[in-house]
């Protein structure tokens, strides 16, 4: 009679119960069900009070008033140009970094997603001191062109560009890592420049990871704050985004920063949805 190890009888049982369905998933210890539920209940209340005291009856003259319009169209469209401007610097950016091994990656790949852990009025500042009108580059900006872009509609651009980019270059660069770099050498023996390459082979290949990070990027741009603030302003029609209407209709208008809430948590929740493949596949 064979005899059969012990390791290897338990993998036979376990392959066989999970064939035959019988296999039973360990039930949840109580210490840890009660915090996982609080921690929900948590996450979940303010957003449940959101759509209680959401004035549905006046929705929908709140969401087309001239100022909710004016700060809405701003908003798309400065995240929309904030998103561009993260295509066009951070997947050459993420490239970079994933292909490319220089003196100091580590510490460039640092730098790059600092933005990510800098409170957001802090970047407004660095902003400031580095394009304003009497910045470090701004005064040439505005001595030799004449641009300035502290409080336009420009300057919001780029203060969503500086904290959204680096979720684009985090996705392109993880992407890229897991692309076999084979196919790129491939196309190099066969006479295809190394930009060639990655436009007709790479590019396609991290597709997925650009869309994932440009949506990431364009939900993070949306929703910025403290940086637009600080180096744009609060003006009407010019630089006033969705977060700063709400910012100033909470102190002057609830009804309508409940309004404004409610379309932004519309859109965070249209992110998620596009990005349910990605982030929310059980593996």
């Amino acid at each position: 009679m064979t005899r059969i190890d012990a390791p290897e009888a338990a993998a036979d049982t376990l392959v066989g119960g999970a064939r035959r369905g019988r296999v039973r998933r360990p039930g949840v210890p109580l210490p840890l069900l009660l915090p996982a539920l609080v921690g929900l209940a948590f996450l979940l209340l303010p957003l449940v009070a959101l759509l209680v005291r959401a004035p549905w009856h006046t929705l929908p003259d709140q969401l087309t008033s001239a100022e909710v319009w004016q700060a809405l169209r701003l908003s798309l469209v400065s995240a929309t140009a904030a998103t561009a401007v993260s295509l066009v610097l951070g997947v050459p950016l993420a490239w970079l970094l994933a292909r490319t091994d220089f003196p100091g990656r580590g510490f460039v790949r640092a730098l790059v997603t600092l933005p990510l852990v800098l409170p957001p009025v802090v970047g407004g500042v660095a902003l400031l001191l580095a394009l304003g009108r009497n910045g470090v580059v701004g005064r040439w900006l505005d001595s030799w062109f004449g641009i300035t872009l502290p409080f336009t509609t420009a300057g919001v651009v780029v203060a969503e560009a500086f904290v959204a980019m680096p979720f684009l270059v985090i996705s392109v660069e993880g992407t890229l890592r897991a692309a076999d770099p084979r196919y790129e050498e491939a196309a190099t023996t066969l006479g295809a420049s190394r930009f060639t390459a990655f436009r007709r082979v790479t590019l396609p290949l991290i597709a997925p990871g650009v869309a994932a990070g440009a949506v990431l990027a364009w939900a993070r741009a949306l929703g910025e704050f403290g940086a637009t603030i600080t180096f744009a302003g609060n003006f009407p029609g010019r630089t006033q985004t969705m977060p700063l209407a709400v910012y100033l209709a909470l102190q002057n208008d609830p009804a309508a920063a409940i309004a404004l809430s409610l379309v932004l948590l519309a859109v965070s929740i249209a992110v998620l949805a596009g990005l349910r493949d990605r982030w929310m596949t059980a593996s």
